[in-house]
């Protein structure tokens, strides 16, 4: 027996107040719809910092653990360990543990609700951060990065899918890509704090990069309590049995805008007709996305896999290129990486508003392909001796202005081409494969290149990752999807749709900045 939970249209009333059936049934539903019409709000506020500062803490990680490589290899930093190690082993086991974590997580994401998953996530991540802080051998401190890297896993799984499901359509683009660029806001701060906690006139070698972790999970803390407040996709309630929470969910939201705005919202643009579902099986997942949507898949693999070289060929390597070739102190490397950081930060920020309007393949395409050509022009001029610390930071700088808008517009892409019940599991696929593919082997071959001492070497390394890079970019400009501004609904229709038509999002007039 079927049930209808659609609002009024034309004052965004609530759907029906007809209780859930004891088994889930045959609904239509307007949800998706009333979402997407939504203007910007404090509500959204809420979300954008409840999950998009996670990107903080996990750019704090990676970049921390790179500045102190030098330092943790050094006599007295407490551990037997070395410089390769840090930036090899250690870098390719938290990414190991970061794609198991966002399989395991992702699944579990796609079956229990992503507010659950986004709260257990960092709770992994903090446990596992202060046991890294505390450790006293290499094995404990390669546990923990691995442990760390399984709960930063599942927050990529978790928080994309839930950003895209509760952010409007018109804005989903630009939100999307600037947060998961806040991972750079957090490699800002990493580096800043490693110059002072590397400082021995401060702290002692083996205190200074202990307390650099403890404050990631002080930091951590605080976004916990935060993240408590942020609700749960109606989107992932309504497919699974829970459309009447969804209903309230989505009704407080229209009356808090409504009273923010003082104005009526407008009528939403449709309905869309599902048979409930408790779970959907991994099988169903795996069929959907490779059968159903080949081109889709082969892009999502490309910009993931182009990415995570390209990264990995200069952001775990950096310290150890300007310690060898230009004699940069370690405790000075974070100085370095700051201005890099800056640089990826502010590619999402301004650019990120272009995903919305000049189109998904233009930029997709243009970042990729523009980052890769950069880089190969950045490996020319370093194995010809043209470069100096400063300007060889100045390259990387421009390169991964444009790398990190592309690099975001990955987790935007693979988060909305596919159906809603395979998202947060699509998601944990494609990064899992892509950074397993080169986030695995990138640091392993990688450590080994830099640390060489040979020029011709680490030039090897820009070129291999400037040419996936491109090669992504390629791909893109003939497989990207045209998903700006057009409803999640519309761009994938959901497996449990009992209609071929889902809701249509109208193409609004330019919207405001966010």
């Amino acid at each position: 027996m079927s049930q209808s939970d659609s609002s009024h249209p034309a004052n965004g009333a609530h759907d029906t107040d007809r209780p859930d059936p004891a088994e889930t049934g045959t609904i239509t539903t307007a949800v998706p719809a009333r979402l997407d019409r939504l203007p910007w709000s404090r509500w959204h506020w809420t979300i954008v910092i409840g999950l998009g500062t996670v990107w903080i803490l996990d750019g704090l990680e990676v970049t921390v653990v790179g500045n102190i490589a030098g330092r943790l290899s050094e006599e007295g930093s407490g551990l037997s360990i070395t410089s390769s190690q840090v930036t090899g082993l250690a870098a390719a086991l938290y990414v190991a543990g970061a794609c198991l974590g966002a399989l395991f997580f992702g699944w579990l994401t796609d079956r229990y609700g992503r507010k659950k998953l986004f709260l257990i996530t960092l709770a992994v991540y903090l446990a596992a951060t202060a046991m890294t802080a505390l450790s006293f051998s290499s094995w404990w401190f390669f546990t923990f990065r691995f442990l760390t890297g399984f709960g930063i896993g599942g927050e990529y799984a978790a928080i994309n899918s839930a950003i895209d499901e509760l952010i409007p359509s018109k804005f989903r683009g630009r939100v999307d890509l600037i947060i998961n660029g806040s991972f750079w806001l957090g490699a800002i701060a990493g580096s800043l704090l490693s110059v002072v906690m590397l400082n021995t006139n401060i702290f002692a070698a083996d205190v200074g990069w202990r307390l650099t972790f403890a404050l990631g999970v002080v930091l951590g803390l605080i976004i916990l309590v935060v993240r408590r407040h942020v609700p749960e996709s109606p989107r992932w309630m309504f497919i699974h049995g829970r459309s009447e929470e969804a209903d309230r969910l989505v009704s407080s939201a229209e009356a808090q805008i409504k009273k923010e705005t003082g104005r009526d919202l407008p009528e939403p643009a449709g309905e869309i007709t599902i048979h409930q579902r408790t779970s959907i099986g991994f099988g169903l997942i795996a069929r959907t996305v490779f059968r159903d949507y080949p081109k889709r898949a082969t892009l999502g693999l490309a910009l993931f896999v182009g990415q995570a070289f390209l990264y990995n060929a200069i952001t775990f390597g950096f310290g150890a290129i300007l310690t060898t070739f230009y004699d940069v102190p370690t405790g000075h490397t974070g100085y370095y990486f700051a201005v890099i950081a800056a640089g990826n930060l502010t590619g999402p920020l301004l650019l990120g508003r272009l995903f919305d309007t000049w189109g998904r393949r233009p930029m997709i395409a243009g970042t990729y392909i523009g980052s890769g050509l950069l880089l190969f022009g950045t490996a020319w001029l370093f194995g010809n001796g043209h470069l100096s610390a400063n300007t060889l930071t100045a390259c990387w700088c421009v390169v991964l202005f444009f790398a990190s808008t592309g690099a975001s517009s990955a987790y935007l892409t693979v988060s909305e081409i596919f159906p809603m019940e395979t998202r947060a599991m699509a998601i944990a696929f494609f990064y899992a494969i892509g950074t397993a593919a080169g986030g695995i082997t990138g640091p392993l071959v990688f450590a080994k290149l830099t640390e060489s001492g040979v020029v011709d070497d680490t030039v090897l390394a820009f070129c291999i990752g400037a040419a996936l890079m491109t090669v992504a970019g390629v791909v893109a400009a003939f497989l990207a999807v045209p998903a700006e501004r057009r409803s999640l609904e519309d761009i994938a229709t959901p497996l449990s749709a009992t209609k071929p038509s889902a809701p249509k999002t109208p193409t609004p007039p330019t919207a405001p900045a966010v």
